[in-house]
C-alpha cells in the first residue's frame, strides 16, 4: 500500500494550491481519506476528510470555505484544493487512509509521506 502526497510548494498569501494524494495497493472506495498538517513546532492536526461511506466531507474550522476535498475513485486519488492561503497554513501536509474520518491523527491505517506547503506573507 502506498499513498503519494504531492503538489506542495511556495505560494504567496492569498494564493492557491492543489494537493494530490494518489493511492496504490488498496481499493480507494473502501477507505476514508484524511488530510492532516503539521506546522513547525506544532502537533499534527486534522484538516479535512472525505468519508468512504457516503462521501461526506469534513473540514477543520480554520479552512472551511477555503479548502475543498475532492475524491476521484476512478483515478485512485484525493485532492485538497486550497485557496486564500495565508501564512498560518504553512505546514507539511499528509494524507492518510482509514476506515473512518477523524480530525485526530492517530491511529490511521496508512500514511503518505507529506508535502510541504509554504505561504509567504
Amino acid at each position: 500500500v502506498q499513498l503519494q502526497a504531492s503538489g506542495g510548494g511556495l505560494v504567496q498569501s492569498g494564493g492557491s494550491l492543489t494537493l494530490s494524494c494518489k493511492v496504490s495497493g488498496l481499493t480507494l472506495e473502501a477507505y476514508s481519506i484524511n488530510w492532516f498538517r503539521q506546522a513547525p513546532g506544532k502537533e499534527r492536526e486534522g484538516v479535512s476528510c472525505t468519508s468512504k461511506s457516503d462521501g461526506s466531507k469534513y473540514y477543520e474550522d480554520s479552512v472551511k470555505g477555503r479548502f475543498t476535498i475532492v475524491r476521484d475513485n476512478a483515478n485512485k486519488a484525493v485532492y485538497l484544493q486550497m485557496t486564500s492561503l495565508n501564512p498560518e497554513d504553512t505546514a507539511v501536509y499528509y494524507c492518510a487512509a482509514d476506515e473512518w474520518c477523524s480530525m485526530i491523527p492517530e491511529p490511521m491505517d496508512y500514511w503518505g509521506q507529506g508535502t510541504l506547503v509554504t505561504v509567504s506573507s
